[in-house]
């Protein structure tokens, strides 16, 4: 006589948690963002192929989480667990402090290399139509005024694009997080930047590198491409950094420089 196996019973997992588990997805991958409503329950429920009362114990749960709210009366929206990772102090602090431009740009090199490379690996047709309109929009900045604060909004919404295309959910909310940042950033350097009239035709034909290795699927030439952006960013800023100095210190001597009296 054979020996009874000691398996336990498997039951199904309940609607519910499925519910639970398919709408944590979402907020996961930035698909539900923060602040979207969900549809109206009725809607949600015939969507889902679930019944009203399993929906209603699942959207229970996701609010003890602190996934989703309500406001009153109103349909569930989505937390912003993503809020932004630095303060608006902290970036106050970072803008007066010249210095922590170059540690912010240390971290968009490593950041947003592997984002251009894993976006070259892993985009969606949908991601790459998502880039081609990013990147229109920096197109049409090209042929108008250049204006930093305008600008730099085009210019960080195509670097966050690349990092939803990468599909790496870790590294797509640490792009969001830092989203203020990376604006203020962007805002600061294309300001010192557009002091130098050939600066931001080569900027552009950067991006487009960018955009053409993720479109080619070849990820060593998007980890490149963002490479040689993010260089020749720093190198200009540091180079402006230096002539700044050399005008100041030209400045100083013209206006303290002793007058020397000829000897009678």
């Amino acid at each position: 006589m054979g020996h009874v196996m000691p398996f336990q019973t498997i039951n199904p997992p309940k609607v519910a948690d499925v519910i639970v588990s398919q709408i944590e997805q979402l907020i996961l991958e930035g698909v539900l963002k923060p602040g979207e409503r969900l549809l109206p329950e009725r809607e949600l429920a015939q969507e889902m192929n679930v019944s009203r009362p399993s929906l209603r114990e699942a959207i229970t749960t996701l609010k003890s989480r602190g996934l989703l709210k309500s406001a009153r009366g109103g349909r569930p929206y989505v937390v912003d667990i993503i809020a932004p990772t630095l303060t608006d102090p902290l970036i106050e602090l970072l803008k007066n402090h010249p210095n922590a431009m170059f540690d912010v740009l240390e971290m968009r090199h490593a950041l947003e290399e592997v984002a251009a490379y894993f976006a070259a690996l892993r985009a969606t047709e949908a991601d790459r139509e998502i880039l081609r309109r990013r990147f229109a929009t920096l197109e049409a900045i090209q042929q108008g005024e250049h204006e930093p604060q305008h600008d730099s909004i085009a210019d960080a919404n195509f670097h966050l694009a690349i990092a939803d295309a990468s599909h790496n959910v870790a590294l797509i909310h640490v792009m969001r997080g830092l989203f203020n940042l990376l604006l203020s950033h962007i805002c600061r350097s294309l300001e010192r930047l557009y002091t130098r009239e050939s600066s931001y035709v080569i900027v552009h034909s950067q991006h487009r590198a960018i955009l053409n290795a993720i479109l080619e699927r070849d990820p060593e030439a998007a980890r490149q491409a963002a490479h040689l952006h993010l260089t020749f960013v720093e190198t200009t800023l540091r180079e402006l950094d230096e002539e700044a100095t050399r005008q100041e210190r030209s400045q100083r001597r013209l206006y303290n420089a002793p007058v020397l009296e000829a000897s009678v």
